[in-house]
């Protein structure tokens, strides 16, 4: 006799069915198509202002008036899509303020709804942040670092189940998760800007507690520069469905092991609140380039 043991999920799966009539329910409210999703980590719904700010066109959308879509329970994730066209930029821009973690209780399609809701209006790119903790001696709080590739310790893929042809093929390639030219371009702006833009390995890990200083030394052999709780599924639902990515940490803490403080989820806002506009600088560049 054999028992088969799974993780309940408090939340259904969200099917292609439902993503086809979130997509449909959007469009006939916007008409554009959309170029960029961009998704904001924990404390950077502002930066969805600033980017939008003087956008000619702007539709704001509480998560909620969305068909079948999921709502944050996160502090610093505001539950709101701002859909415009940025200055400067001629493609129109999907803004997610609020993400779903796996710790929360969602289904791992819920999590990567946002992408897959910006693939079926047309994204062709997602530009994704977070705030993470710094494990690279370098690193400091506030310091930005592009993500050069990732390590998925979640225990999830978004990937997993019936393969929706849809978005893309069974076993997509991951070499790449982190678009090259994208990355040239973001050092390129950075520079131009006189802002300080370091690199490295992102590692997610399933939360939603702080991780051990032991874990951190693990994770530090692995070769990870930065952890967090997020972007990972994102990502790879992304590359699955042949998007170019673009992902920038908000280092808002060292972590745990590294730094004289213990952790908690207001520092994580209040760094990366501070770095905001230095970020939404280096999207709004970034938006108009590509």
């Amino acid at each position: 006799m054999s028992t088969k043991f799974s993780t309940p999920h408090p939340f259904p799966q969200l099917d292609e069915t439902a993503l086809l009539s979130a997509a449909e329910a959007l469009a006939q409210q916007w008409t554009k198509p959309i170029q960029t999703v961009l998704i904001l980590g924990s404390g950077f719904s502002q930066l969805a202002r600033q980017v939008l700010n003087n956008a000619p066109d702007r539709l704001v959308l509480p998560y909620g008036e969305i068909p079948h879509f999921p709502q944050p329970t996160v502090v610093g994730h505001q539950g709101t899509l701002l859909l415009g066209t940025p200055p400067g930029s001629p493609h129109a821009l999907a803004c997610f303020c609020g993400r779903f973690h796996l710790y929360e209780g969602w289904h791992a399609s819920q999590v990567v709804a946002p992408v897959r809701l910006g693939k079926l209006l047309g994204a062709e790119r997602l530009f994704v942040t977070n705030a993470a903790g710094g494990i690279h001696p370098d690193f400091q709080p506030g310091d930005l670092m592009l993500i050069s590739d990732h390590i998925n310790l979640l225990g999830h893929n978004p990937l997993s189940g019936t393969n929706l042809e849809r978005f893309g093929p069974r076993f997509p390639d991951m070499s790449e998760a982190y678009s090259s030219s994208l990355r040239q371009a973001a050092r390129h702006i950075a520079q131009q800007q006189g802002l300080v833009l370091k690199e490295g390995v992102y590692a997610a890990v399933a939360g939603p507690c702080y991780e051990t200083p032991a874990e951190i030394r693990m994770l530090k052999t692995l070769g990870a520069d930065a952890v967090g709780m997020s972007t990972v599924p994102e990502v790879i639902a992304a590359r699955h469905a042949g998007m170019e990515v673009l992902g920038i940490s908000c280092i808002s803490n060292k972590a745990a092991g590294l730094g004289d403080s213990q952790l908690n989820h207001q520092e994580v806002i209040d760094v990366t609140a501070r770095s905001e506009n230095a970020l939404g600088c280096l999207v709004q560049a970034m938006l108009a380039s590509v």
